[in-house]
């Protein structure tokens, strides 16, 4: 099971003569103290690691519960920016950084992106302040091999350093990184560990440490430093990665998991378009072999191949129209797409207390069930406070909430304004009907909010 909690574990070094492992900038390790490369390497980016301590909203209990969430990150900028996942810093509330020195500055989150699980923060430092100590990206690929330290600070203790190898260079995941394949390693990492960089012998960061799981020992994942380099610029700009969309669900030549095999020699299969997305009103059909971008080739031999595909597109500008070569029984044809913003991965969350209980808004990533039988920009009951108002009436999780007491609701605004108003008559009204949505059935469900307090 793979989780974003790093767990602890020794990695065991094992050289294996005649196999020239090589480093992140091929240095040969056999002719030289490997203990004094590992400690230069360290003291490169050591100094750039930072303890990340965040509050953060946690909305699925149906109440406004605050968490408190410990991660690392690494300094990439000597004005302060730090590199660190999503998971850490999702939904803070308030997010502060304890430096090498000791020093602890609060930070904001410059931009954010859920697929690839990265984040950029930007310490608040004080006017006049001198430049930090930062850490270098590599631009470099690396090799099954290539020793690797992990940094972070595990358990909210001080920091530290593990050393592993590059079991993996290139780690297909399928329920992760829709735009990034993986470097796996066996570098042991712990829970706090997230956002901490992973580092070659040339002291230059190669990827930000992300996942973890224990099968028959412990395997850590990371995301690339070239692949997050390709949206530092982004996350900038627009507080995000900003993706294109097209609504295309690909599938490569020779699908190993799905035991399927097309009989081609080039190109990557269609095998599906969501509602509703440019792709499917273009035309786009499964099984569709689409083999150039604008007359540049795409291939896709393997799984390994998609997620490159997958950002390519994902960072086409948007509105303007790209043409696609497909081939449908042994016909070819132009198919023109216009790219749109994809837009948010996730909706927001509000509590309302005196209901008893969390909405969220429906997303047609996170809740593509929810959203392709209601309404666009729609809300459900995330969560349900036990000892709340609602509990005690016959709301569910993941009910659509359509109307409430004969008002539409459209959005998270509208619930809000109807609730507002709800708690300023509640001395004329306190039952509220709510028009929902289950299943695709809809039904009426009242609520009595007349108790202030939860039981």
């Amino acid at each position: 099971m793979t989780t974003r909690i790093f767990f602890l574990a020794l990695s065991s070094l094992v050289i294996v003569l005649g196999s020239g492992c090589r480093t992140g900038n091929t240095l040969g390790l056999y002719n030289q103290d490997f203990q004094a490369t590992i400690r230069d390497a360290s003291a490169k980016v050591f100094p750039a690691v930072v303890y990340i301590r965040v509050v953060s909203a946690n909305l699925s209990s149906g109440k406004d519960e605050g968490n408190i969430v410990s991660g690392s990150g690494v300094i990439i900028s000597p004005d302060g920016e730090v590199l660190t996942n999503h998971h850490v810093i999702d939904k803070a509330r308030e997010i502060r950084c304890q430096l090498y020195d000791g020093t602890a500055y609060q930070a904001t989150v410059l931009g954010s992106d859920k697929d690839l699980d990265i984040a950029l923060l930007k310490l608040a430092l004080p006017e006049n302040s001198g430049p930090l100590p930062s850490a270098i990206l590599s631009p470099a690929p690396v090799s099954e091999g290539d020793f690797v330290m992990a940094m972070g600070a595990p358990w909210g203790l001080a920091r530290s350093v593990s050393i592993g190898i590059i079991s993996c260079s290139r780690r297909y995941l399928d329920s992760q990184g829709k735009y990034s394949l993986w470097y796996q390693t066996d570098a042991s990492i712990s829970p706090g560990n997230s956002g901490g960089p992973l580092v070659n012998t040339a002291g230059e960061v190669i990827g930000i440490n992300t996942l973890a799981t224990l099968i028959g020992g412990t395997m850590g994942f990371t995301v690339p430093a070239t692949v997050i380099q390709a949206v530092l610029a982004r996350l900038r700009q627009y507080g995000e990665a900003n993706w294109a969309w097209l609504g295309l669900e690909l599938q490569p030549l020779h699908d190993f998991d799905r035991n399927i095999t097309f009989d081609y020699d080039h190109g990557v299969i269609v095998s599906g378009t969501l509602p509703g997305s440019p792709a499917r009103k273009a035309g786009f059909q499964p099984n569709d072999r689409i083999t150039a971008l604008n007359g540049q080739s795409l291939d896709a031999p393997q799984s390994e191949n998609i997620p490159e595909i997958n950002r390519r597109l994902g960072l086409l500008p948007f509105e303007v129209p790209v043409s696609f070569t497909v081939w449908r029984n042994d016909q070819q044809q132009e198919i023109t797409i216009t790219p749109i913003p994809k837009g948010k991965a996730e909706g927001e969350e509000v509590a309302f207390p005196r209901w008893g209980f969390t909405a969220k808004v429906i997303n047609r990533f996170d809740n593509p069930g929810l959203y392709f039988y209601s309404r666009k920009g729609g809300v459900f009951v995330y969560g349900i406070d036990a000892g709340g108002n609602a509990a005690n009436s016959k709301l569910r999780e993941q009910d659509v909430i359509s109307t409430v007491a004969g008002q539409e609701v459209n959005s998270l605004p509208d619930l809000e304004k109807i609730y507002t108003e709800a708690l300023q008559n509640i001395h004329r009204q306190h039952f509220l009907t709510f028009g929902i949505i289950r299943n695709g059935r809809e039904m009426q469900v009242a609520i009595d909010f007349r108790n202030e307090k939860s039981k």
